[in-house]
């Protein structure tokens, strides 16, 4: 049957049957490169690029680099029913792979694959493809290029001749169509490209995060032990719980380390967080200046400040069994003694010499002279 297509409204995709040739810059070894082709319903506007594989990165970085050379986007993708792009192939409702349906989402548009074993449905992109292994593959069968770059850019060359070529029977080329018929009718292009997410599945660790390219990201402690969906992009790592996002975070390549949410942490792992210097002077503070200046002092005794963390947090909590006056008393006396220690602030409490005013007390005498006391000159 003859098609008319509809302008701006398809685009098909395929890869050639034929391979091209490259030499890999880094192993100097010579490989087969794969030939994407995308072309466009009513003016058969080609795109075609040469690709290390035909797996879902280049699959979805071809659609990528074609919308951008048409400078628009279709209302609907007829894709091959290559297991890259659908998962499952049903005459009815095929199955895309979860990254080519988010592709299909973030431009808005739909993909209806070709039926299995139907190369009719797509005659346009089969038609494109003997196009591009006549004018564009056969010129370069003698050459061999090193790297894939330097592929592309040839490619690219043959690909401009291609489209700039008239046809015979229409007296237009396929540029000009593009420009009369397709281009017009295209959408814009969104703000960003897509950017290529990854699918995982994983199990929150006991610590409440999944761990992702050896970097670990928070989700709610509630969902420990359970299975998450990790759904990564260039910059972020999202995370699915039943089909629901229950996290997202910017995507970190620092390898071990990890990305934690405040909200995501049980209410004591949130108040362990808060204990820094700073804060548990302002909580001393509160209680009085003589209080707030000895848990400063306690914590500048130790060689590490959170050594001194548990001590100054029992000093504090004295003031709930003896008063916030006492305490405030009892840290006066211990910083006009240099005690700096939970238990001799708790003697002085116990004891009662908080009462006992620094200034109060006698100076001691000054010790008796004796026969039996050598003196310090003894030793000289």
């Amino acid at each position: 049957m003859r098609q008319d297509h509809k302008a701006g409204e398809r685009a098909f995709i395929d890869y050639t049957g034929l391979k091209c040739r490259y030499i890999d810059a880094e192993t100097g070894e010579e490989r087969e490169a794969s030939l994407f082709v995308a072309t466009l319903g009513a003016s058969s506007f080609t795109y075609c690029e040469a690709q290390s594989s035909e797996d879902l990165g280049n699959w979805i970085s071809g659609h990528v680099n074609a919308f951008s050379y048409w400078n628009g986007i279709p209302e609907i993708l007829v894709p091959d029913n290559l297991k890259t792009g659908v998962t499952s192939p049903c005459r009815y409702e095929p199955d895309l792979n979860p990254t080519y349906h988010e592709l299909a989402k973030h431009y808005g548009v739909a993909v209806i694959p070709a039926r299995v074993r139907k190369p009719r449905d797509k005659s346009k992109v089969e038609t494109a493809v003997q196009v591009v292994e006549r004018w564009v593959m056969a010129p370069l069968r003698h050459e061999l290029f090193v790297g894939l770059g330097a592929l592309n850019a040839a490619i690219r060359a043959r690909l401009e001749e291609l489209n700039d070529r008239a046809m015979l029977h229409l007296g237009k080329s396929q540029r000009e169509l593009f420009e009369e018929l397709d281009g017009p009718a295209l959408k814009p292009l969104p703000e960003r490209p897509f950017e290529q997410g990854t699918w995982k599945a994983a199990k929150v660790s006991i610590d409440y995060h999944v761990q992702y390219d050896w970097h670990f990201y928070s989700v709610p402690y509630e969902l420990i032990h359970q299975t998450v969906e990790v759904h990564a992009t260039v910059r972020t790592v999202e995370l699915f719980h039943n089909g629901l996002r229950v996290a997202s975070h910017c995507r970190s390549r620092r390898r071990g380390g990890h990305t934690t949410t405040r909200e995501h942490m049980p209410e004591s792992h949130r108040q362990h967080v808060e204990w820094t210097s700073e804060r548990i002077v302002r909580w001393a503070e509160n209680l009085g200046p003589n209080t707030g200046r000895l848990i400063n002092a306690v914590i500048l005794a130790r060689e590490h400040p959170q050594q001194g963390f548990r001590s100054c947090m029992g000093i504090m909590r004295l003031a709930r069994k003896y008063s916030d006056t006492r305490l405030e008393a009892a840290a006066g006396r211990a910083l006009h003694y240099n005690i700096l220690s939970y238990k001799g602030v708790k003697r002085i409490l116990d004891s009662g010499l908080d009462a006992v005013a620094v200034d109060a007390e006698p100076e001691p005498s000054p010790m008796p002279a004796h026969a039996n006391v050598r003196g310090g000159d003894y030793y000289r």
